[in-house]
């Protein structure tokens, strides 16, 4: 399941495109636009900006704004990055780890397609699809 931290993700990811002209968008616009409260974008602005999605910048005339172009991003790599693994089941979670049952598990296969198709839906979504 995706959480609201994701969801919200992918919204500030959309109001930074669609006000990309304005330059540096400041957090409370993105809140007052989005409906969502500014202390919890923040927590969301500064793991965007970890993850190198986007830029931030304090102070007066500062605020936000993508580091690409909008048609540059999936959704896919934005909700992986605010959600960690997308995968259905714990034993494809990390590809480090192996289940000892996964030579003999009779369910893995339709886990393993279940995931493809879902990894491949997100990061064939671009951005400005969502626009």
């Amino acid at each position: 399941m995706i959480s609201t931290k994701g969801r919200y993700a992918l919204r500030i990811m959309i109001d930074l495109a669609e006000h990309e002209a304005d330059g540096r968008i400041p957090l409370k616009d993105i809140a007052e636009r989005q409906q969502i409260s500014k202390k919890y974008l923040e927590i969301i602005a500064k793991e965007l900006v970890e993850g190198k999605l986007v830029s931030g910048t304090s102070g007066k005339g500062g605020g936000y704004r993508l580091i690409r172009k909008p048609e540059e991003y999936t959704v896919g790599e934005i909700l992986e990055l605010m959600e960690g693994s997308l995968a259905s089941v714990a034993c494809l979670a990390c590809a480090e780890q192996t289940c000892p049952r996964a030579d003999t598990c009779q369910t893995l296969p339709m886990w393993s397609e279940f995931d493809k198709m879902t990894h491949d839906y997100f990061y064939s979504k671009k951005l400005t699809e969502l626009l």
